[in-house]
């Protein structure tokens, strides 16, 4: 799993798979889920960062797992 935040772009994706991408689908504005073959989601978009959340919020990244 691949979590990458592009300040140039004011853009945040997450990559869950390294499966091809054969379908993107926008599902709320600024928000696009990549498709693998099999129509499960590999990736997610997020566009405009900077207006979803604030600064401050972007510099920690917490991981938790279950």
């Amino acid at each position: 799993m691949k979590l990458k935040i592009d300040k140039e772009n004011d853009a945040l994706y997450l990559r869950l798979d390294e499966e091809n991408i054969i379908e993107s689908e926008e599902v709320q504005p600024g928000v696009i889920l990549d498709f693998d073959k099999d129509n499960r989601v590999v990736g997610i978009e997020i566009l405009s960062l900077s207006t979803r959340t604030t600064p401050e919020k972007l510099r920690v990244l917490q991981f938790e797992t279950a």
